[in-house]
């Protein structure tokens, strides 16, 4: 039996590092004071948002307080509640469980010392059945916070399995959780209990294999047998019933065979159905539930990409015998106090992933072996995890740490994680940590001493999935114009200029491409939560502290400015940096996806930031607002997509226009036709040519060349494409381009467009969300640039079918969004909307060259 011991009434008091352990001064013998009173906790929780409730921090995410409240990190903090422990029978064992104790602990059970603890991924267990009482006093020790690398550091030097973004990275400031970042419980022993577990599943002869294999603890004789049920998805009927025998070391297996079984998918490839697994002892003939677990039926298996090295690692993900295009989204962790995210979070974290087409999400190795509420979530929805280590590079060096004592805190949490995520569906393949290099741009390998000890231990321990020494995998780290040495590479992060950006990536062939960015603002109204009143214009980041601190190294003023002329309006800036950022992570995505399964795949960094960044290259940002790129890239991944090579973005007069046109193809083979227009800034028609063809599964076809003469265009034109199967517009891509080369798109700030929102239709769900269908149609006489829909108000998060698109004079679209209620923890609960509390949205249409209130 659990009790769940996070809901009691906890308090927390900081002190001064060793107080506590000393109580009295040695030279008056007084009392020993904190620098706090006892305040109110949250568990689980982070010690910063409990100090903010009290009232002794400031808002660390507005402005520069984060600033000033590092010196939280550099004291001690107590936990302290009271708990009982119910009758109990005579012998039975009692332990105290704390499931994540973030970093370094003390605990005291009725005053005395039972237990330290160092490491956030192994669980601490402590057996209080000899000091424990009917009430009992409960204090937990958290010792600051270890020193640590941020992003630039010595890998080498790494000594923790603490995560490290929150010493500072790139996308987030310097504020290092402590406390306990997921529950604690009280735990009565049982006289059975499961030891261990481990269930995967294959295909084999059409029938579907469930392999069970574990081991129990028991205490008792009287115990006979262990039971194994299946059921079918959706709580269905009981389909396996069996009777499993127990070896001499307590271990179990058993295969079982599941006829006509209903296949797990990746998200876009199929239904995700959960089988549920129930482990049940038998004792004098009473049925006892032992465990309860929930289990696709897939296979997996990786394949060498098409036309690949033969020293290169097999890239291509192939499940349930079909080769699955990765189209995936690297996650950081949702906020830097990570222990008081909601459920909620992480709910509409994945809903944003499976709303972009995404399949496969990277956790990215500087971050956290996540909750079981992502994986169980990626399992509901058919996310494929590609799991890291806690490892990451530090830039003045990249190699792992081969201290001994550093490999076995290494050993002890990377076993713990094996263990905790292995029997998840969704978790595909694990690798050694991010970017992680024997040599500047060489990424290491399976013989390094510390890769090769995580090598051992997944192999040993879940041994039907693949691990990858390091993210990237070499043997060059970054992107590469030489050719045969990007395997599995990283970068560019940055727009690289026209035509530059244009012919790298054009010319790359990488095998697979596990992280790249591209930069931009946040939204208007994100940046005036965050930013003052005086630091509330377009500027460089060297331009203005505030900026700088929320978002040092992805400032894009420059680049925005040369694409489109001084910018002084911070609305009009906020617009054409997304806009870039938008136009660039496309031309990515459409270069590997063209060479299908010579490249395997592209995981866009990032989707999600744990902190409000001003620019930053995340497609969602922390308060949870969608930015333009979200839907490019959500556009880009669908099954079915348009799209058209092309080496620039600027043309000359009389210029012969040759570029190649290309389907995307993730479903089966289809009859189709692509429509290609060449259109003006006034929406007028130049060029009109059409392509017809078959479309192969699951491939990339090249449907014809469109090519034509720069005549009769404006100074910004555009190319439309549609592709159409069996009389259904299934894919539309727009294309903007330019006549002169400097300031390409400044005829875009002073738009002529004008967008209108209407509502045609509003109902609520069965999860209370509100979804509302709107048409948006430009009355103007000039193109919209990014025409889109966004909420006016706070404390609901919205996801849309589509939106920044393209809409030419006289064009209407129908956009659907989603709304939902704010349930979020940390300092995103000053947005949470009360309980019952009705919340009416307000919206308005936006375009670039509009002017947002």
């Amino acid at each position: 039996m659990e009790i769940l011991l996070s809901n009691l009434d906890w308090q927390l008091k900081g002190y001064w590092p060793f107080v506590p352990i000393k109580e009295k001064s040695m030279e008056t013998g007084q009392q020993l004071h904190g620098v706090t009173s006892w305040i109110p906790a949250t568990v689980p929780g982070g010690v910063h948002y409990d100090l903010y409730r009290a009232g002794l921090i400031e808002n660390p995410y507005i402005g520069m307080d984060s600033l000033k409240c590092e010196w939280v990190e550099n004291r001690w903090w107590m936990y302290r509640t009271t708990f009982t422990i119910p009758s109990l029978e005579p012998g039975r064992k009692v332990e105290l469980i704390f499931e994540g104790l973030d970093y370094e602990a003390m605990i005291y059970v009725n005053d005395c010392l039972l237990a330290e603890h160092k490491g956030m991924y192994e669980a601490c267990k402590v057996d209080i059945t000899e000091v424990g009482k009917k009430e009992n006093k409960l204090v937990v020790l958290f010792k600051g916070v270890p020193q640590e690398m941020g992003q630039i550091g010595f890998t080498s030097r790494t000594s923790t399995q603490k995560s490290r973004f929150n010493y500072k990275w790139d996308f987030s400031t310097r504020l290092v959780n402590i406390g306990f970042w997921k529950d604690v419980k009280l735990k009565i022993k049982e006289d059975i209990e499961i030891a261990d577990i481990y269930i995967h599943s294959d295909i084999a002869d059409n029938q579907g294999i469930i392999c069970i294999n574990g081991a129990i603890e028991r205490r008792c004789e009287e115990f006979s047998t262990l039971k194994v049920k299946v059921f079918e998805p959706e709580e269905g009927a009981c389909i396996y019933d069996n009777t499993v025998q127990i070896g001499e070391k307590q271990q179990f297996s058993e295969d079982i065979r599941i006829n006509q079984p209903e296949l797990w998918y990746p998200n876009g490839s199929g239904m995700q159905p959960l089988y549920t697994i129930k482990l049940m002892a038998e004792v004098n003939g009473k049925e006892t539930p032992l465990c309860s677990k929930k289990i696709g039926i897939r296979s997996l298996s990786y394949a060498l990409n098409e036309r690949g090295q033969k020293d290169a690692l097999p890239y291509t993900f192939v499940i349930n015998g079909r080769k699955t295009y990765i189209k995936g989204v690297n996650i950081t962790p949702i906020d830097h106090i990570y222990g008081n995210v909601t459920r909620e979070q992480y709910t509409y974290l994945i809903d944003c992933a499976v709303n972009a087409n995404v399949n496969m999400i990277r956790v990215w190795g500087g971050g956290l072996i996540e909750k079981e509420w992502l994986y169980e979530l990626c399992d509901e929805k058919g996310i494929l995890i590609w799991q890291e280590f806690i490892q990451s590079s530090s830039g003045i060096d990249n190699n792992p740490s081969t201290d001994p004592q550093f490999l076995q805190l290494l050993k002890v949490n990377s076993i713990a994680a094996i263990k905790e995520k292995r029997n998840h569906v969704s978790l595909t393949v694990w690798s050694g940590g991010n970017e992680l290099m024997e040599a500047p741009d060489t990424p290491c390998g399976y013989d390094n001493p510390n890769i090769a000890m995580l090598k051992e231990l997944v192999e040993r321990y879940d041994p039907v999935r693949m691990f990858l020494p390091t993210s990237a995998s070499g043997p060059r780290q970054f992107l590469s114009f030489d050719k045969g040495v990007s395997h599995d590479v990283h970068g560019s992060w940055r727009y690289e200029g026209n035509p530059k950006h244009y012919r790298m990536y054009k010319a790359s062939d990488n095998l697979f491409h596990s992280e790249f960015g591209m930069d931009g603002t946040s939204n208007i109204k994100s940046l005036r939560k965050i930013l003052p009143e005086s630091a509330l214009y377009p500027t460089p980041m060297s331009g203005n502290p505030y900026w700088q601190h929320h978002g040092e190294w992805w400032g894009t003023y420059g680049r925005d400015t040369q694409m489109f002329g001084p910018i002084s309006d911070l609305s009009l800036f906020t617009q054409c940096s997304q806009y870039m950022q938008a136009e660039g992570l496309r031309f990515i995505i459409e270069s590997d996806r063209r060479r299908k399964y010579q490249n395997s795949g592209c995981i866009v960094w990032q989707l999600n930031e744990p902190w409000p960044n001003a620019s930053c290259t995340n497609l969602v940002d922390y308060f949870g607002d969608a930015k333009p790129a979200y839907y490019e890239v959500k556009r880009t991944y669908a099954e079915i997509h348009v799209s058209m090579e092309y080496q620039k973005l600027d043309y000359s007069l009389g210029e012969l226009f040759s570029e190649n046109i290309f389907l995307h193809n993730s479903t089966e083979a289809f009859e189709g036709s692509i429509l290609a227009r060449v259109r003006n800034l006034d929406g007028s028609t130049v060029l009109v040519k059409s392509y017809e063809g078959c479309f192969n599964e699951n491939s990339c076809t090249n449907a014809g060349k469109l090519e034509f003469s720069i005549e009769n265009v404006s100074n910004v034109f555009f190319v439309e494409l549609k592709a159409v199967k069996e009389d259904t517009l299934v894919s539309e891509t727009v294309y903007l381009f330019a006549l002169q080369k400097e300031h390409l798109f400044e005829d875009l700030k002073h738009s002529r467009a004008n967008v209108e929102l209407r509502e045609l239709h509003s109902s609520i769900n069965d999860r209370g969300d509100i979804e509302k269908t709107f048409c948006i149609r430009n009355t103007g006489k000039e193109t919209a640039v990014q025409a889109g829909i966004e909420m006016m108000e706070d404390g609901t998060w919205m996801l849309a079918d589509d939106n920044y698109v393209f809409l030419f004079p006289e064009e209407e679209k129908r956009i659907k969004v989603q709304v939902r209620r704010k349930r979020a923890g940390t300092f995103l609960s000053t947005e949470n909307l009360p309980e019952g509390y009705p919340f009416d949205i307000n919206f308005q249409a936006v375009w670039l060259g509009s002017v947002k209130p």
